[in-house]
């Protein structure tokens, strides 16, 4: 039996517990049937020992819960950063890792050779140089060495300039403080800060969403990927069947809820011939692909889109090309009359129009009127009538009034 160990070799597995925890929550140990028992031990353990001060239980007649609990407007760094510092190495990586560097820090490029002959003539270490090699190529490929040709050979080294050039500029590091915690890609900040000795006492962030950094991994796939105009290969879990499925799209822009914070992927499916989003949170994996001849296109095609566009989703149930979706309401004036802001405010390019005294008619067309809902239960107690051609967006409305009049014993 092998002993638990608190470092990982797979992040895409630690992410997706992480996840699990902090966003699904609330589990007992026996509703994770997608993983055995011992792995869910070991997960657990990791877990507390890495976020400690944020894990919850409770206990219930079905075995102890565990959860995070992490109020961001009380932090000064994204505690879920911790999980990006907890790769495994071996004693071999650990002590190349600074031989290396510090070999290479006043500036001379060196052949791995070099290097592997001068670990042995200043520091005693014998090393392969294969290994010396493919650990420099790493290195090289992550941005800790500049890799050059010089000749027929290669060269290495270590560019220090960026640390002077912050060492030398302090007032940076507020910068970077806040950079951590407001911007994707923040584990960036937080690794210079930490280099640099350099706690963030200035500021906090209140609508600070700390479960983007688990999926930074997989948007800097995306991201490169549209820099280059590639279609992407990704492997994609459904979120409600949790089945795996691989899908192909030319990665187009970035999505984010304001409300949810959730963020997904809008892209062009060219198989089915229309623009489809994937959440980021699902994407499991990507592979780039060969370059994209029309991008440019199809990117002017979706700013065109966006006019109809109300959430994500460019198809509704109803199959059709574009919903229309009506609502009357009703909106007392003159004391009412911020209700009447609100809907030219809020609805997105739809006409408000006054139908009679105190009486409002709002029309919109969108991709996908189901996703307007939650807006328009907002106006719950002023509507007086809803019509969609969606005939399930209607049903769904008024199938929960009901509900609600039942629960407040209304019928």
């Amino acid at each position: 039996m092998s002993d638990f160990r608190e470092l990982v070799k797979s992040f895409p597995k630690t992410r997706e517990y992480v996840r699990d925890f902090f966003v699904y929550g609330f589990k007992s140990r026996n509703e994770f049937r997608e993983k055995s028992p011992r792995t869910y031990d070991n997960e657990r353990r990791r877990l507390e020992s890495w976020l400690g001060p944020y894990v919850q239980k409770t206990h219930t007649s079905d075995g102890t819960n565990i959860f995070l609990a992490i109020d961001s407007n009380l932090l000064d760094t994204n505690p879920l950063f911790q999980v990006w510092k907890t790769k495994s190495f071996t004693d071999n990586d650990l002590v190349l890792h600074f031989l290396i560097l510090d070999l290479l820090k006043d500036g001379r490029a060196l052949t791995a050779k070099e290097i592997t002959d001068l670990l042995l003539a200043e520091y005693g270490n014998l090393s392969d140089l294969q290994t010396v090699r493919r650990k420099c190529t790493v290195y090289a490929r992550e941005g800790l060495l500049e890799r050059k040709r010089k000749g027929k050979t290669v060269v290495f080294s270590l560019d220090c300039s960026l640390a002077l050039w912050l060492k030398a500029n302090e007032d940076i590091l507020d910068a970077l403080a806040f950079y951590q915690m407001s911007e994707v890609f923040g584990i960036v900040g937080n690794h210079l800060t930490e280099q640099l000795d350099y706690q963030n006492r200035t500021f906090r962030v209140k609508h600070s969403f700390c479960v983007h950094t688990l999926e930074d991994e997989i948007l800097l796939g995306i991201l490169d990927a549209m820099n280059q105009k590639r279609q992407i290969q990704m492997a994609v879990k459904s979120t409600k069947k949790g089945h795996t499925v691989t899908a192909v799209c030319v990665p187009l822009q970035i999505l984010i809820s304001t409300r949810s914070g959730r963020r997904y992927l809008c892209g062009y499916v060219e198989q089915k011939k229309r623009f489809s989003c994937f959440r980021l949170d699902s994407i499991r994996r990507v592979l780039p692909l060969e370059p994209f001849a029309g991008y440019d296109l199809l990117t002017e095609k979706l700013v065109q889109n966006h006019e109809k566009l109300w959430g994500v989703s460019f198809q509704g149930k109803s199959g059709h090309h574009l919903d229309k979706l009506s609502m009357t309401i009703q909106a007392i004036e003159p004391g009412e009359h911020y209700i009447v802001e609100r809907l030219k405010r809020e609805g997105r390019g739809g006409t408000v129009t006054k139908i009679a005294q105190n009486i409002y008619q709002y029309e919109t067309e969108v991709f996908d009127c189901n996703e307007m809902l939650p807006w328009i239960r907002t106006f719950t107690g002023r509507i007086l009538k809803l019509k969609c051609t969606d005939s399930y967006v209607e049903q769904r409305f008024y199938r929960d009034l009901e509900a609600m009049y039942k629960l407040y014993h209304m019928m």
